[in-house]
């Protein structure tokens, strides 16, 4: 479990929790929370993704459509019903799970990865398409705009309002959800269940053996990173309070993600927030370079990929696994 967790993860946790609350109390520019924020919202969805396909082993290319899922169900309750966002997240985020549920079932059967992959490329593009064409509800590529923010929270004189324009209240509120998704995923792979998803990961056969159930095992993950990524598509809604199909299902954000999770360390468990962190970022400041901006960031893409082929998490953690190398061919010597 150390590949995926580290050494003391509850510490990294909580340095990773001061950090953000530090952040909160300096004098920061509000573009930089901007930035810092929908960093941890495609952490929160890089955590979800990851659980599949770098924790269980499942090489899935679709959890994009949950996020948009999640994203327009809570945009459309809240706007067409009034509802407030504080409820209608969370009606987004058990309409990714179902979903992730109905596509688990079939995908699951399929033992060849590839066509799992494909599998799922294709039910985000269902997705995307189905979005596009209810013109009626979302306006399809024109943008589904006016969605509300969160609704203002109030202590005593004091107001934290959220959505654009609310950097500092989004920031606030996009690292709550965050730091408790990871809390709770945490608790989860220190569990027993976390211990079953290693061992399937590590060998099918030999989970099997064991008397663990494959399929039930692998749906319940599939349903539980569904959820985590519609509930992060929920509260993205809600922040930049304008949607479109291909802004939220398209081959953009499978990409953007995808090098997230690559770069910050598929497998890892603070693997997404490094990633998100740092792609994030180097997205905005590459602006300045126009239309060479996607080709520098491939590329820094590609460098970190050569740089750290098991990613930002890996790197203390291979460290770490040479000098227990070390140290045992120096007990060795010696004896």
């Amino acid at each position: 479990m150390i590949e995926v967790l580290g050494r003391r993860p509850a510490l990294t946790l909580s340095v990773c929790v001061a950090l953000f609350l530090l952040i909160s109390v300096l004098p920061v520019n509000d573009y930089v929370l901007h930035i810092l924020t929908l960093s941890l919202i495609f952490a929160m969805f890089a955590s979800g993704w990851n659980l599949t396909l770098g924790i269980l082993g499942l090489k899935t290319l679709g959890h994009h459509a949950f996020f948009a899922i999640g994203a327009y169900l809570s945009a459309i309750v809240a706007f067409y019903g009034g509802v407030s966002p504080w409820l209608t997240i969370w009606a987004g985020a058990a309409l990714a799970a179902l979903a992730g549920l109905l596509i688990g079932l079939p995908i699951l059967r399929i033992r060849s990865m590839p066509h799992v992959a494909i599998v799922t490329l294709a039910f985000a593009e269902i997705v995307r398409l189905i979005f596009s064409n209810l013109k009626d509800i979302t306006r399809g590529e024109l943008g589904f705009w006016g969605i509300p923010p969160f609704d203002p929270v109030s202590f005593g004189e004091t107001t934290i309002r959220f959505g654009l324009g609310n950097a500092w209240g989004s920031y606030v509120l996009a690292g709550a959800f965050f730091f408790a998704v990871q809390a709770g995923l945490l608790l989860l792979l220190r569990s027993r269940p976390g211990m079953t998803f290693a061992a399937i990961r590590d060998s099918e056969a030999a989970a099997e053996s064991l008397g663990i159930n494959l399929s039930t095992w692998k749906l319940a993950a599939f349903a539980l990173s569904a959820g985590i990524v519609g509930l992060s598509g929920a509260i993205y809604a809600h922040y930049v309070m304008i949607l479109t199909p291909t802004s939220v299902a398209g081959p953009e954000m499978l990409i953007t993600l995808l090098a997230i999770i690559i770069v910050g360390g598929a497998g890892r468990f603070f693997g997404p927030l490094y990633g998100a962190l740092l792609l994030t970022g180097s997205l905005e400041l590459l602006r300045e370079f126009g239309e060479y901006r996607m080709l520098l960031y491939g590329a820094l893409v590609i460098g970190f990929v050569f740089a750290a082929p098991h990613g930002i998490a890996g790197l203390r953690i291979g460290r770490l696994r040479r000098r227990d190398r070390r140290g045992t061919r120096e007990r060795s010597s010696a004896a």
